[in-house]
């Protein structure tokens, strides 16, 4: 089996992803890398069904609490993050899991965007805020 490719569990919140992807990555050795908008944030466990340590089991998860709530974070800032968890991963020899119903954060790894490295509006920003 190619240890270069990404697995991938996607679904609706509450559809049991996250039970599912502690089993598969037990059974076939692959670290999860969470694909969840509202995860990535520190301190926002309630309403995110976010795992807790026991629900991870001892199975590495990545890309959880990576940003404060107030910070801002983009699809492209997750896309070169998620990037260099999956090499590291298969630079361990293992596969990653890609879990989450962010479909956005999923076509980014998928079918990589140039994202370019023009910073946003604030003005528009504010104006749509």
């Amino acid at each position: 089996m190619d240890q270069k490719t990404c697995w991938v569990l996607t679904g609706p919140t509450a559809s049991g992803k996250t039970a599912l992807s502690i089993q598969l990555a037990r059974k076939y050795d692959c670290e999860i890398v969470c694909m969840d908008s509202m995860q990535i944030y520190r301190r926002m466990d309630i309403g995110t069904a976010k795992p807790t340590a026991a629900e991870m089991d001892g199975i590495p998860h990545h890309m959880i609490d990576v940003a404060e709530p107030d910070e801002s974070f983009s699809v492209a800032r997750y896309q070169r993050m998620a990037e260099e968890c999956i090499n590291g991963i298969h630079n361990r020899g293992k596969r990653a899991l890609l879990v989450g119903g962010t479909g956005l954060y999923l076509r980014a790894l998928r079918q990589p965007m140039a994202m370019g490295d023009v910073s946003g509006d604030e003005s528009i920003r504010a104006e749509l805020e």
